[in-house]
């Protein structure tokens, strides 16, 4: 039976914790060249997701350190295109960034669980989208992760297996 979250947990602290898990055991037969292709030369690699997971981190324990600091403070959007297009996530080595990402997040984990639970209602003023709470991004930040899993499962299987399927190809359409 699995067990029922308390009302008094911070939301989507337990997918926090399995994503690299998740991401480590799905990749750890994954090698360099597979998770350095790119499906497209305006698309992501599985080291370029792991970079910028890794950079994620840092923004959002800032975000929500702001929310936490200050009555309802302005948060400075984050353009992860912007990000992609400067060069910020290219170059490195998959499992370094793989690594970075595992610390990152442990780093979040062990600091979210001091934060308490009464402070999600906590406001914070983020570009366009106005007011938001500490709620509001943590329930963000594991939609986030689970869409990059999502990513890196795709890239994964589109380099690694769909090439070697033969005839099984059909079945399926890959859009990494």
């Amino acid at each position: 039976m699995a067990a029922i979250p308390s009302p008094l947990a911070l939301p989507g602290l337990p997918v926090l914790e399995q994503t690299p898990i998740i991401i480590e055991k799905m990749l750890s037969a994954a090698n360099d060249a597979e998770m350095q292709w790119k499906p497209a030369v305006d698309r992501w690699s599985i080291s370029e997701v792991l970079a910028h997971l890794a950079d994620m981190e840092r923004v959002n324990r800032g975000f929500v350190q702001k929310m936490l600091d200050g009555e309802n403070p302005v948060l400075e959007g984050y353009d992860q295109n912007a990000a992609y297009a400067a060069g910020k996530y290219s170059g490195g080595k998959p499992r370094e960034r793989l690594r970075s990402f595992c610390h990152e997040r442990d780093r979040s984990l062990s600091w979210l669980r001091y934060v308490p639970p009464t402070m999600i209602s906590r406001i914070g003023q983020y570009g366009e989208l106005g007011k938001v709470t500490i709620g509001n991004l943590l329930n963000e930040w594991v939609c986030h992760d689970l869409g990059h899993v999502r990513q890196i499962a795709e890239i994964y299987r589109a380099v690694a297996f769909y090439p070697s399927m033969g005839p099984f190809e059909r079945y399926y359409v890959l859009k990494p």
